[in-house]
C-alpha cells in the first residue's frame, strides 16, 4: 500500500467518523467507527472463506438464500467449517454489504430501518461461538455499541439515518482483503485509534502507545532475538504495542499474544484489534481484570514483555501481597499512590529467564525513595536484571507533556557489571503540539543498545560500582554527561574591540562637529 493509497483511506476514514463529531465525545465516537469496521471485516472475512469452500460447486456465498431447503443445507455445512475456522458465524442476509444497502433502500414502509437487524447481527455472531474454542474471544464483543442511544439521534429515524450513512461510507471503501500481504484494514484500524487517542484528551494514553513508542519497545525486546514464542502485556489497552512485537519478531512462526486489562471498552478494542490483524482466535489470550489484584495469567513465562502502566497509577498495596511471589523477594510494596514499580515487579515475574522486557515508566522511579528507593536496589543489586535506562523526549505522548523513560531487563544478562544509560531526550521532531521519535531516532537507539557503545552526550555504560556510588540513583544525569561547554572569551580581544569602538566614536563626533561649524550651529556635544 502506497503512503498516497494510505493518506486517501485516512481521508475517508476521518470524513465519516466528521459525521459523528460534535454528537458525543471522541472516547464515544470511536466505539461505533471501530464497531462498525469490525463488522465491516468479519462480513468480507466470512464471504472470502465461504466462497472459496463453495468454488467448486460454482456457488458465491451472499447468493444462497437460508429460506431454501437446498441452500439452507449448504449454509449449515458451510457454517460447521467457518465456526472451526474462523471462530465465528455470519448468515448470507447479514453480512454488512446486504444491511449497508438495504439502510439506504428508498422505502415509505420502514423496510430500510435497519437498527433491529445490527443489534439481532452482533447477538448472532456472539451466539454462533458459544460451545467453542472462540467463545471467549467473542463474548460481549459489542456490548458498547448502543445502537439505542440518544447519542446518535434526536428519534429514531435519525439515528437510522446516521447509521445507514456510516454503513453506506463504509462499504465503498475497498479494504484489500484479498492482498495477503497488506494489512489495509489493521492499519485503518489504528490509525484511528490513534486519531481518537489524541483527540481524547487525558485519558488517551490508558488505551493507545504512540506508534514510534510502540516501534521502539517492540525493536528493544526482539533485536536480539526474533523466534520468540510468546508476548505479554499486562496493561495491553487497545493492543497495538503486543500487535508490533509481533510484526517485529520472524514471521516463519505462530506467536501468542497474551495480555491483560483493566477497562471493560478497552478490553473489548484489543480483542477486535488482533482479530482486525488476522491474529487467530487460538493464538491470542486476552483478559478483562486488574493486573496487580487479580492477575490471570501467574504461572506463565514470556519470552517478550512489553508495556506502557498508568503513569503513577493508584493500587491497594494491600499487606497481603508481602507473600505473593511477585513482591516478597523485595520486602517492601510500591506505595499506593504510585504503582509503577509494582508493575515492574509483576512483570519480573512473569518474565522467562532468557526473556527480554522494555516497559515505559516515568523518571520518578529511577530517583525516588523510601519503598521505591528498597524496590530500586533490590532490582540492582539482588536481582541484577536492569539492563538499560533510556531517557525520552518530554511531550511524546497523549494526554501528558512529561518526560519518560524505558527500562530494559534481562533475567541472564551478557554484562551483569554495568546498565547502559542513553539520553534520546534531544532527539525528535516537532509535530503540531506534539514531539514524535522519527525512524532514525529510534534507529539510534538500537544501535546503541546492541553496541553498547559510550558516545558522548548520548550514551554511557555505567559500572555498577558508579551506581552503588549514587545510592542506587538512576538519573540519567548522573551518567550521561549533556553540559554543553560554553564557547571561551578572550577578553583581551573584547577590550581591543572596545578601544577600536571608542577610537571610531571620536572620529565621528569631529566630522559631526566639523559639519556643524560649516552651517554655523552648535555641536550636539
Amino acid at each position: 500500500m502506497s503512503e498516497e493509497q494510505r493518506r486517501q483511506l485516512q481521508q475517508q476514514l476521518w470524513k465519516i467518523a466528521d459525521s459523528l463529531r460534535g454528537k458525543m465525545h471522541a472516547d464515544e465516537f470511536r466505539d461505533y467507527m471501530l464497531g462498525f469496521i469490525f463488522y465491516k471485516y468479519l462480513s468480507e472475512k466470512i464471504q472470502r472463506f465461504a466462497n472459496t469452500i463453495l468454488e467448486e460447486d460454482g456457488l458465491q456465498f451472499t447468493r444462497l438464500d437460508e429460506n431454501k431447503t437446498d441452500d439452507k443445507e449448504i449454509i449449515e455445512a458451510v457454517k460447521e467449517a467457518t465456526v472451526k475456522e474462523l471462530g465465528y458465524f455470519l448468515k448470507p442476509a447479514e453480512v454488512f454489504h446486504a444491511i449497508a444497502l438495504k439502510g439506504i433502500s428508498k422505502s415509505d414502509t420502514g423496510s430500510n430501518f435497519i437498527i433491529p437487524d445490527l443489534i439481532r447481527i452482533f447477538k448472532n455472531i456472539e451466539q454462533s461461538t458459544q460451545g467453542t474454542e472462540s467463545a471467549d474471544d467473542f463474548n460481549n464483543l459489542f456490548e458498547d455499541l448502543d445502537l439505542t442511544s440518544s447519542k446518535l439521534g434526536n428519534s429514531e429515524k435519525a439515528k437510522n439515518e446516521l447509521i445507514a450513512k456510516i454503513l453506506s461510507h463504509l462499504d465503498q471503501i475497498d479494504f484489500q482483503l484479498q492482498d495477503v500481504n497488506a494489512d489495509v484494514l489493521g492499519d485503518a484500524y489504528e490509525y484511528l485509534i490513534g486519531e481518537f487517542a489524541s483527540g481524547a484528551g487525558k485519558k488517551a494514553g490508558e488505551f493507545y502507545t504512540p506508534q514510534p513508542v510502540s516501534t521502539l519497545l517492540a525493536k528493544l525486546v526482539t533485536c536480539q532475538n526474533k523466534k520468540i514464542k510468546n508476548v505479554y502485556d499486562p496493561t495491553c489497552g487497545s493492543g497495538s504495542l503486543l500487535l508490533r512485537v509481533k510484526r517485529e519478531a520472524a514471521q516463519d512462526h505462530a506467536i501468542k499474544i497474551v495480555g491483560q486489562e483493566l477497562n471493560r471498552t478497552t478490553h473489548n478494542l484489543a480483542r477486535m484489534n488482533m482479530i482486525l490483524h488476522d491474529v487467530h482466535y487460538a493464538d491470542f489470550d486476552l483478559r478483562q481484570e486488574d493486573t496487580l489484584e487479580h492477575p490471570q495469567h501467574r504461572d506463565q513465562r514470556f519470552d517478550a514483555i512489553v508495556a506502557n502502566p498508568p503513569f503513577s497509577a493508584h493500587w491497594s498495596a494491600n499487606p497481603l501481597f508481602m507473600s505473593d511471589d511477585r513482591f516478597s523477594i523485595y520486602g517492601r510494596l510500591a506505595p499506593s499512590t504510585k504503582a509503577d514499580l509494582a508493575f515492574v515487579q509483576h512483570m519480573i515475574y512473569h518474565l522467562a529467564d532468557d526473556g527480554v522486557m522494555a516497559c515505559v515508566l516515568p523518571h520518578g522511579v529511577l530517583f525516588r525513595g523510601a519503598a521505591e528507593g528498597h524496590i530500586r536496589q533490590t532490582i540492582i543489586e539482588q536481582l541484577n536484571c536492569l539492563d538499560a535506562v533510556i531517557g525520552l523526549p518530554a511531550n511524546i505522548f497523549y494526554g501528558t507533556s512529561i518526560p519518560t523513560c524505558v527500562l530494559v531487563f534481562k533475567k541472564c544478562r551478557k554484562n551483569p557489571d554495568d546498565i547502559l544509560f542513553i539520553d534520546a531526550s534531544q532527539h525528535f521532531e516537532k509535530v503540531k503540539t506534539q514531539n514524535k521519535l522519527l525512524p532514525e531516532h529510534i534507529a539510534n537507539i538500537i544501535t546503541a543498545y546492541i553496541n553498547r557503545t559510550n558516545t558522548p552526550k548520548y550514551s554511557q555504560v555505567a559500572p555498577l560500582a558508579d551506581i552503588k556510588a549514587n545510592d542506587y540513583n538512576l538519573n540519567i544525569p548522573r551518567y550521561v554527561d549533556t553540559f554543553e561547554t560554553e564557547t571561551a572569551i578572550d577578553l583581551n580581544a573584547i577590550a581591543a574591540q572596545l578601544a577600536g569602538l571608542e577610537q571610531a566614536s571620536k572620529s565621528t563626533d569631529a566630522t559631526i562637529a566639523a559639519f556643524c561649524l560649516e552651517l554655523g550651529i552648535k555641536p550636539p556635544f
